[in-house]
Order: structure tokens, then sequence, then C-alpha cells
């Protein structure tokens, strides 16, 4: 049987259009080089949003997925299974935690953080103590619960009333938390670094203040690493750089590498609030994405990889700096590690979307972070030759932009 020929033309007919996908159509990737249906190639400033943080076809990845799919792919959750034990007693050497929860995806981690924050407080405190605070601009996935819980008003908006109790706060402001966190509050939920909502890094002393406001009202303090975690802001978790410890940690893309598995860690004494079928997953933490992980926690918690995240970060700053010294195009450059976002300054303002295609159309695929901010999320062990060439692209790109200056 011949294979169907299909296009990006084929997604408008058969695919549900929530997405609006690049013209080109990749079909092959290594390392940090991705090449389409036409056989061009592109340098991958993307990483999947910050997925593929060990690059595409990584041969010791290739290893163990050839290997575990050889023994056993899935056997549900009224099993365990050894690659899933290993990869818990990993996560839990690498961090403050001591248990571990495994899904398939953020959101589900998210969920799962959620749930497991509201229960606490229903079992220590009673019903009353249920209100969750956010912040504005973040991002905590798509469910309808984590999507409500998120700082973007516009993707919770059209699907009916959203769930009870959330309150968002202006991102870094101590003052508006101190008044806001109080007796009702279960929980809080941060993300060490905002991604979606403009890669924006929170105050170490915002954090602190979060910290202290959580233990004054026995609420607990989440920290949302699903973008930051795994290495992508040079500690294996970013939590490490900040002085705050949170006590329920969230964690997914780059834990897979694009296998789809997320988990929340965290302490013995919360973890007991969720008893048998108190929550649960189909999926989650199936031997062979366990075993994947596994490698991927291996490689990237390496000390030499995680230094060598924050010395790429450093030459990507000192390129975008030479970018902005001939185009004058950005008001901020910003972030920590490899996820990196350049905001656009006023007379670009709302246009990130045409530097990110023209930046496609050079053979660079890039993320932006809202209309204004590119981001900058590449492989943790993309090679300086890739990232030399891929700036060389994106200075032509900005050149169809805005013109030879």
């Amino acid at each position: 049987m011949n294979e169907q020929t299909v296009s990006r033309k084929t997604f408008d007919e058969v695919m549900v259009p929530c997405f609006s996908p690049a013209p080109f159509v990749p079909v092959r990737g290594e390392g940090s080089r991705v090449w389409d249906t036409e056989g061009r190639d592109y340098i991958d400033f993307a990483c999947g949003i910050a997925v593929t943080s060990l690059g595409h076809a990584h041969p010791e990845l290739l290893r163990v997925l050839h290997e575990q799919g050889g023994k056993l792919w899935h056997v549900g959750n009224g099993y365990t299974n050894e690659p899933v034990l290993r990869l818990a007693r990993k996560l839990e050497a690498l961090s403050f935690a001591e248990r571990a929860f495994f899904a398939n995806s953020g959101a589900e981690a998210n969920e799962a953080a959620l749930k497991l924050a509201r229960r606490v407080a229903f079992e220590r405190h009673g019903a009353e103590k249920f209100e969750i605070v956010s912040f504005t601009q973040s991002f905590h996935g798509r469910t309808f619960f984590t999507v409500s819980v998120g700082g973007q008003p516009k993707y919770s908006e059209g699907f009916g009333p959203v769930p009870a109790g959330i309150v968002h706060l202006p991102y870094n402001d101590i003052e508006a938390a101190k008044r806001a966190i109080g007796a009702q509050t279960c929980a809080v939920i941060v993300e060490p670094v905002q991604g979606e909502g403009g890669v924006i890094p929170a105050d170490p002393a915002f954090l602190r203040a979060l910290r202290a406001a959580c233990d004054a009202n026995n609420a607990l303090l989440i920290f949302d690493e699903v973008q930051t975690g795994v290495g992508r802001t040079g500690t294996f978790y970013a939590y490490e750089d900040t002085g705050v410890t949170p006590d329920i940690l969230t964690t997914a893309k780059a834990l897979g590498n694009g296998f789809p598995i997320g988990a929340m860690i965290t302490t013995e004494a919360l973890a007991a609030y969720f008893k048998v079928g108190a929550h649960g997953t189909t999926y989650g933490g199936n031997p062979l994405a366990a075993a994947i992980a596994d490698k991927v926690v291996e490689l990237i918690s390496d000390p030499a990889v995680l230094a060598g995240v924050r010395a790429r970060g450093e030459a990507i700053r000192a390129r975008l700096a030479k970018l902005n010294d001939r185009f004058d195009v950005f008001k901020d450059v910003r972030g920590k590690g490899l996820l990196i976002g350049a905001e656009l300054s006023a007379r670009f303002k709302g246009r990130a979307k045409d530097f990110n295609a023209a930046a496609a159309k050079r053979g660079v695929m890039m993320l932006i972070a809202g209309a204004d901010v590119l981001r900058f999320a590449p492989s943790l062990i993309i090679p300086e030759a890739d990232i030399s060439e891929g700036f060389k692209r994106i200075e032509q790109a900005f050149e169809d932009v805005i013109g030879a200056r």
C-alpha cells in the first residue's frame, strides 16, 4: 500500500483548526537541525516549545526507546514498573521532593498539583479554604481548570463559567500579594520565569514574599516549572537559584525530550492526602515514557551540561546585542539560561509574528511569547556552529523585515 501524499494544505482539510502551523512540514531532525518535505534545513531555536532539550534523534535516547520498546510499553497503574520507580528516585534525589506523580503533560501535572492543594486544605482546614492565587499573563495549561488558573483570559473565555475561587494578581507585585493571600488561600501557583507571558523572570524578593505569605496563612506554594525545569535556566530546576523552595513542583516539556510525560513532585506529608482513588491517570508513568525520561534526567543533570546551558545563554545574549546594535529593534532582552525573550521596541510593537515568519523563510525555527516578544529556547547542547549559522540567518530575516542598515 502506497503512503498517502500529504502537505501543509492537508492540515486545513483534516485537522481541527485550533492551530495555525507554519507553511512548511518538518519531516526529519538531527541535533539542532530540522529538514522539511522539500529538503530545506532549519536551525531549531524553538525546541518544540522548550521540549527537545537534547536535540533531535539523540543516540542515547534512541537506544533507550528501542530497548524499552522491546520489553514493556504499558501496563496501567494497577501495577507499577521498574523505569517509573527509577525515575521517581532520580527526580527526588535532584530536588526537595520525596514523592512523585506522573502524568502525560504539563497541564495534567498542574491539574494534579492544584487538586492536591485543594484536597490538603479541605482535609486540614475545611471547605472554606479553597482559593487559588495566580498571576496575570501566567500560563499553566489547557485543561479547563488550568486554563482558568492561568492569567490570560483569552484562553478561557467562551467556554462557560470558570471554576470559582481563583484570584489573579500582578506578577512581581509584592504588596498586592501580601494583601491578597489570606485565610481562604489554599495555594499560590507561580512560574519562576513566565514563559508564554513574555519570558519575565520573577524577582527573588517576590518569590520570598510569596513563600512567607503562604507560610503565614497555611497555604501551599506551587512552582510551575513545566517550561523552566530540567535544565532550561541553567540549574536542573529554576527554584534552586531563587533561594525559595516550593511545596509542590510541576515538570514536563523537556522531561521526555518530546516523548509525552509530566510529573508533579512534592513532600511525603502532602502526598499522603492523595489516597488511593483520589486522583489517577491511565497512561501516566508508563514504562516507555519513564525509561526515556530517566535517561534525559541523567544526561541533563550533568553539571557540565548545566554549565554549558549558562554559557550558551550568554552567547545568545551577545548575538542579540549585536543585532540590536545594527537594527535598534529590541526594547529589552531578558530571561535565564536558554529561555530568553527579546522584547521588540515601540516602533515594532505587535510584529513578533512578522519576524518569526521571516526567520522561518530564512531557515530558522523560532518562537514568540505574545505579540511583542521573540522567544529563544534552543537545545541545551546546541553546537556553537548552529548558533552562529542561526544568527546569520536571523540577521538576513531582520533585513527582510526592516531593510538593510
